[in-house]
């Protein structure tokens, strides 16, 4: 019994602070898209809550406002005085109600850093696209075809994966078709879907993939189209003097024609794409200002400026209304005003987080990649006093603009190993290297895993073979024997 007694109130203590620390938590955790949707949803959700429209309107609500804890404390019965202590034990956030009644602490930019929206669009955007199909059948709404022919195309066009093969086999997308078609209706739809943009759509494997692609008017027709026949394993390993042995043709003229066929498109389909991509807001914003870099959060323009509507105060100190009516415009106004705090936590939070980051990883933004360092997330919350779990939470999906590009936060947090300097060396820098060795390699005599551990250990790096081999089959390089040139 003794412990029921000690653990209760400590129960009701957590259950009651809940929805406050909750709400903090998913705030920070939101990318600013899904802050601003937020925000939306609570607008309309929320009848406490207005939106400031006009800015020349908001020296006009403060002035409204000035008064309002005045007003609040009028009137008030016995049973509203045990209400305020029981917020107060819930965990009052402000001490002046009158900035939440006036306006939001959610701010835009200063005016002489607010940018272009549309140029601003522009860099963070991709452009839109059509897709595959809608693509295909553009060009088949041109063509003069027979009405059962058109529509043996159209099935065969809903049939064209993501990438521009056939997904199904020709008498599997015709079968299903309400009229009998013919092997030959069929394979003739299919030669109209071949013909058309981009090269290599419709095929039904790599090799007819490449070979839609080649022109039988190119003086090297026959030789290119012998060689992804019958040797297209051969030239994927470099075997190219035993291609030239076996063909019977020159080394110079197999190696151009090799080179050819690199620059023909297996994933025809990849170039259109059958999702928009998202668009990507900064929230984080790194200059260089007199050899210093200054972190500055951006990107809230969309952003509703909130605030909690003076309406309301009448209600609460007024007459008219029972004691229910009160309670209920009480709780929507402590909510209100949780929303709000936890916006301003969230940007204190982000901004201490990402100068922490941007001191942490200077290097980064003098050198490029190999200069980021080792950084763990238990490194920064040390450094700026709070939980490991809240840089994470404020980090994740959250982008910064900088110098060097636009990276997603989380990309500066990176494992690494002691160099010969005694420094630490990040992975992804390493990776780096690797990519650098193995591009300027001699392709005749490709190094292997061993050799390029030795040239990173000369670099500075102690990285064992295995490690190499990891990291290079995560980059998708090829071993050294399908490198190798012959």
């Amino acid at each position: 019994m003794r412990i029921d007694t000690v653990l209760s109130p400590q129960l009701r203590q957590q259950m009651k602070l809940a929805p406050q620390v909750i709400q903090s938590i998913e705030i920070l955790q939101l990318p600013m898209l899904a802050l601003v949707e937020h925000v939306q949803q609570e607008l309309v959700e929320n009848p406490v809550l207005e939106e400031v429209t006009d800015d020349e309107k908001d020296e006009q609500k403060t002035d409204e406002q000035k008064t309002l804890d005045d007003t609040l404390a009028e009137g008030k019965n016995e049973d509203e005085e045990k209400e305020d202590e029981e917020f107060k034990r819930l965990g009052e956030m402000a001490d002046d109600w009158g900035d939440y009644f006036s306006q939001t602490n959610i701010k835009r930019s200063d005016g002489g850093e607010e940018r272009d929206r549309k140029q601003e669009a522009l860099e963070n955007t991709a452009a839109g696209s059509i897709s595959l199909q809608d693509y295909l059948l553009g060009q088949l709404s041109i063509m003069e075809l027979e009405d059962s022919l058109m529509a043996i195309c159209e099935n065969i066009v809903f049939s064209v994966n993501d990438i521009g093969y056939l997904a199904y086999p020709l008498e599997e997308i015709t079968e299903p078709m309400e009229m009998p078609v013919s092997i030959e209706q069929a394979n003739e739809a299919l030669a109209i879907i071949q013909s058309m943009e981009p090269l290599g759509v419709g095929a039904r494997n790599l090799k007819e993939c490449l070979l839609l692609q080649l022109d039988t008017r190119d003086s090297d027709y026959n030789i290119t189209k012998e060689l992804i026949s019958n040797h297209l394993e051969d030239v994927e390993t470099k075997k190219y003097k035993l291609i030239a042995k076996k063909l019977g043709y020159n080394l110079e003229l197999i190696r151009k024609v090799i080179e050819f066929i690199k620059t023909l498109n297996p994933k025809p389909g990849s170039l259109f794409g059958n999702e928009r991509i998202p668009y990507v807001t900064p929230e984080v914003k790194v200059d260089c200002v007199d050899g210093k870099y200054e972190v500055t959060l951006i990107g809230d323009h969309n952003l509703p400026r909130i605030y909690i509507s003076s309406f309301y105060k009448d209600v609460l100190v007024g007459k008219d209304h029972d004691l229910n009516t009160r309670r209920y415009i009480r709780k929507k106004i402590e909510s209100a005003r949780w929303l709000i705090d936890a916006i301003e936590q969230r940007k204190g939070t982000l901004h201490k987080v990402a100068v922490k980051i941007v001191e942490m990883q200077t290097k980064f933004f003098e050198e490029g990649t190999l200069g980021l360092r080792t950084l763990k997330m238990q490194d920064v919350a040390d450094a700026v006093g709070i939980h490991v779990s809240t840089v994470s939470r404020a980090i994740a999906h959250k982008y910064a603009q900088t110098p060097k590009g636009i990276f997603e936060l989380k990309y500066f947090f990176t494992g690494g190993f002691v160099n010969a300097d005694g420094d630490m060396e990040s992975w992804e820098a390493t990776r780096q290297k690797l990519s650098k060795i193995v591009k300027e390699e001699d392709k005749s005599k490709p190094l292997s895993d061993e050799e390029i551990a030795a040239k990173l250990r000369e670099m500075g790096g102690d990285i064992a073979r295995r490690t190499v081999t990891k990291y290079r089959r995560s980059m998708k390089i090829p071993s050294s024997r399908k490198r190798k040139e012959c």
